[in-house]
């Protein structure tokens, strides 16, 4: 077991690049599995749901290979086993999008229900519901799929939500598929269109990239090619926050900005603004952090919404930001019944929080953060939440639990040290994982 010992209370300065979009790596390497020709994959980050996923191609037959510490090679030459390790599709929610390059390549599946974070209930019928539609078999007996396609033929598909993993499988089993599938109501995430766009580079034939429609003309073969993973727009958000909440000016390098517009409204309600250079980044010091309220001097309402609305995932942030904004602001997440929950530990640092319901949280601010001796990470953005705050706070905060949030930030520690924070990443032989459970348990009835 590791933590983070902070010191908060000092500013970051200089330049840092994030790492590659975590949900867009994690998509592109099963697609790996739908030609039988290397594919090489840059910018890829070495983060650990990536080791896990290559660790589940792997068990499948491919050989994969790190060329340099951004760049990886997957060769899937033939698919050896259609069963996946039930104990590493437990560790990570993306074991779901196996499924499409499965069914596409070799027709059969099995599956344990995945893992991950524990924000809440994820639905997977919109997944059953659209490969069905293309033809696959799926029964869910006792917490395996068993998947079989004997032939897979396009069809129009209308999701019944804009589910990104959804969007994903349903695309890649539709690519080697007879005919055409329209995929209706798709989702259009930055990742999204890096997985069609690598697709594409490999001979598919995907329309209506970026869009809620995309249109797929099944082909007969693909083959191998060179994709680039791009910049993860939520450690560039992270990465925004640390620098507003500690009053400090950074540059964030091949930002691709362009990704940013909707962030950038958001966060502009919190008093937060970022100048362009290029694809850089920069975040000016000591912003007015003042919560731009509604017509009527009314309470803002900040919502997670499918792209390009505002993220879920960096709802996180964006609270820990609301601490350190003078006013006050509702935030809503209509998904995941359990994001909110980290916010206690919040709390017990000082900040102004009232949990409304498992799905609303009113911040006011600002308050004056305190550090903590101990806190555990729940889940990758909760944690990294935590790390702002901590950075944000008079005195030492540890956070117990960081491999949650090593699962989707590479070296974060490295990079904010760098940055000039007070950041250590320690052995602590102290806790194990009953403690970190315990000490869930006792927040959440507080």
């Amino acid at each position: 077991m590791q933590q983070f010992v902070i010191e908060g209370g000092y500013p970051l300065s200089g330049e840092m690049t994030p790492g590659g979009n975590k949900n867009a790596a994690l998509k592109m390497l099963p697609a790996c599995l739908l030609t039988d020709e290397p594919v090489i994959l840059h910018n890829v980050p070495n983060i650990g749901d990536v080791r896990v996923v290559i660790r589940v191609l792997q068990g499948l037959g491919a050989e994969v290979q790190w060329l340099d510490n951004k760049t990886v090679r997957v060769h899937a030459r033939e698919i050896t086993s259609s069963k996946v390790d039930p104990a590493l599709a437990q560790k990570i929610r993306a074991s779901i999008v196996l499924a499409g390059p499965m069914l596409g390549r070799c027709g059969r599946l099995t599956l344990p229900a995945p893992g991950g974070d524990v924000i809440g209930q994820r639905r997977l019928d919109t997944h059953v519901i659209a490969l069905k539609k293309l033809g696959a078999e799926i029964n869910f007996e006792d917490g395996v799929f068993e998947m079989r396609a004997d032939k897979l033929i396009g069809a129009d598909i209308l999701l019944d939500e804009a589910s990104v993993t959804a969007t994903e499988n349903a695309l890649m089993a539709a690519v080697l598929a007879n005919g055409t599938t329209i995929i209706r109501n798709a989702a259009s995430e930055p990742h999204v269109q890096d997985l069609c766009l690598m697709l594409n580079t490999l001979g598919a034939q995907i329309d209506g990239v970026g869009s809620n429609r995309l249109i797929i003309q099944g082909v007969e073969k693909l083959h191998g090619g060179e994709a680039r993973v791009g910049a993860d727009f939520m450690e560039v958000g992270s990465f925004i926050g640390a620098a507003v909440v500690t009053g400090s000016s950074i540059r964030i390098k091949d930002a691709d900005p362009n990704h940013l517009d909707m962030i950038g409204l958001v966060f502009a309600r919190l008093g937060v603004r970022w100048e362009t250079e290029g694809q850089d980044i920069i975040v000016p010091a000591s912003q007015a952090l003042t919560v731009e309220p509604d017509l009527g001097n009314r309470i803002p309402v900040i919502r997670a919404q499918p792209w390009p609305a505002f993220p879920s995932d960096l709802l996180s942030i964006a609270i820990v930001v609301a601490t350190q904004s003078a006013g006050a602001v509702l935030f809503h997440e209509w998904m995941y019944e359990s994001r909110f929950f980290f916010t206690d530990k919040l709390s017990r640092m000082g900040a102004r929080i009232t949990l409304c319901d498992p799905h609303r949280v009113l911040v006011q601010g600002p308050t004056r953060l305190q550090g903590t001796p101990y806190i555990s990470s729940p889940d990758i953005r909760a944690g990294m939440a935590l790390v702002l705050a901590a950075l944000a706070a008079k005195g030492e905060t540890r956070i117990s639990n960081i491999q949650q949030i090593d699962r989707g930030y590479e070296r974060v520690d490295e990079k904010l040290a760098a940055l000039g924070a007070h950041i250590l990443r320690i052995e602590d032989k102290s806790m194990s994982p009953l403690h970190d459970t315990q000490e869930t348990r006792s927040l959440g009835n507080a």
